[in-house]
């Protein structure tokens, strides 16, 4: 891909020219109904004409770097064979956005080449602080991951111990959820204690199948290698060369979360993921997660991820609706 250089043009305005190489990449670049080029458009206010194989940018002018920077780094994931979603290119945005007055001349530069190859597919973050989560899941012994839904916490943990174990690195992933009722009864729902509980792990069964082939799922948790426990099953154990995930913190006593970080073993990674703004403990319970960000932050080898509703990557309006409840009558 070649780049023709900006021209100042009478409307003050900048344009920039991209020249792409490869003609049959560039449907999946552009999105069906060029919905990825309007998105771009929509969100940097630039007009994007395409004529063949070369795309002309038109806005201001750190607009048109962020759109050139963005559309690069789109084709060049297509150039190695990766798909692209809506969601990787307002990532991609988000990213060039954030870091563009760095300098950098591509997005690998700018969230430091982070990415999660689990072998069904390669995930990439989304936002800035999604890449140094990322880069703390790879490494740290205990990440703590809090924010709004949406941002990715649970998501990329999943991912992230699915790469580990899939390249040895780890023996097994353990996934622990609080079984805490937001406003229904456990007791009366129909089953056996896994069917009563399975509803309550089901964002972490998405992340999974999304990350491994169903085959592969169902082969691995027959032989122990991924097990889904409710936290009330964890007393007594310790977990050696494990991944070990704790979703819905807030949802833990003081005590529950001092005995699932108690659990940590030798060769094993942990990662708490919870919104402190989401707690249904009953009556006047102290969230463990907000009890514990307290007094880990000075710990080596704990790192503490905090999202905000601009690292939301779900649909635009969840990030509103976010700021809304932050910020709107009755809050607490």
């Amino acid at each position: 891909m070649t780049l023709n250089k900006k021209s100042r043009q009478p409307t003050h305005n900048d344009r920039v020219v991209l020249d792409f190489e490869d003609n049959r990449l560039l449907p999946l670049l552009f999105g069906q109904h060029d919905a990825h080029l309007a998105r771009i458009e929509q969100m940097l206010d630039v007009i994007i004409v395409s004529r063949g194989n070369r795309l002309q940018i038109e806005g201001p002018l750190k607009s048109c770097q962020i759109a050139e920077l963005t559309l690069t780094d789109l084709y060049k994931r297509l150039e190695t064979g990766q798909s692209l979603e809506f969601g990787d290119v307002e990532g991609a945005i988000r990213l060039a956005s954030a870091d563009r007055e760095n300098g950098s001349s591509n997005l690998e530069e700018l969230n430091g080449g982070v990415q999660i190859d689990t072998k069904s597919r390669i995930i990439k973050p989304r936002t800035p602080l999604q890449a140094q989560y990322i880069r703390h899941l790879m490494n740290a012994d205990i990440t703590f991951g809090v924010g709004p839904a949406g941002t990715g916490k649970t998501y990329l943990a999943v991912a992230t111990a699915v790469a580990k174990l899939m390249s040895g690195e780890v023996e097994r992933i353990i996934l622990s959820r609080p079984a805490v009722e937001a406003g229904e009864n456990l007791g009366f729902l129909p089953g056996d204690m896994k069917e009563k509980v399975d509803p309550y792990m089901r964002p972490l069964y998405d992340a999974l199948y999304d990350t491994l082939p169903a085959g592969q799922v169902e082969k691995r948790f027959a032989s122990g290698q991924i097990e889904i426990a409710p936290l009330a099953f964890m007393r007594g154990r310790t977990l050696s060369n494990a991944y070990v995930i704790l979703d819905e913190a807030q949802n833990t006593t003081f005590m529950q979360m001092k005995m699932f970080l108690t659990r940590f073993g030798l060769s094993s990674q942990m990662v708490v993921a919870g919104d402190p703004s989401q707690v249904d403990l009953p009556g006047s319970a102290r969230s463990g997660l907000r009890h514990a960000l307290q007094i880990v932050k000075e710990l080596s080898g704990v790192a503490v991820v905090r999202f905000t509703d601009r690292d939301v990557v779900r649909h635009p309006l969840v990030s509103q609706i976010v700021r809304a409840y932050e910020n709107g009558p009755g809050k607490s």
